[in-house]
């Protein structure tokens, strides 16, 4: 019998390469990229607009990828006719419709693999490790803020 290993970097950093394997596979059916997925459910999260400045720091915050990676995928979105600009205020971004339509895919997709991947974790097991994960997640924002 093999007892599970402790949770540590490694064993975080696998879990999250394997689902995130899985949702890029999820979203190279629709020619969408890893930045681009994140960036419309920012955007849909907002109520489908939000200001470009806070779009830029929710992304650069998460994902920990600098301020000219996000403005690049913004612009692809932009152009890709996915976002727009609000007429008269260049700096709110909103949700088109197409871009609602491929959020809409991209959520529905990933409810049902999420469902598969979680089926049989009992509901404690799931919220002690969501407090566990969020607390390693502050401590090493922390570190990052120098603190």
């Amino acid at each position: 019998m093999t007892t599970a290993p402790t949770v540590n970097g490694q064993v975080i950093g696998q879990a999250h390469y394997a689902t995130r394997a899985v949702l890029e596979t999820l979203l190279a059916t629709t020619g969408t990229t890893f930045h681009e997925s994140v960036a419309l459910t920012a955007t849909a999260d907002a109520g489908g607009v939000i200001e470009r400045p806070r779009l830029v720091e929710r992304l650069t915050s998460t994902l920990k990828i600098d301020a000219a990676v996000v403005e690049t995928v913004l612009t692809g979105l932009l152009t890709q006719g996915l976002l727009a600009q609000e007429p008269g205020d260049p700096a709110r971004l909103s949700m088109t419709a197409p871009g609602s339509a491929l959020d809409h895919t991209h959520r529905a997709a990933l409810t049902e693999v999420t469902a598969r991947l979680y089926a049989d974790l009992s509901a404690e097991d799931l919220a002690t490790a969501g407090r566990v994960l969020t607390e390693v997640t502050a401590r090493a924002n922390a570190v990052l803020a120098g603190a």
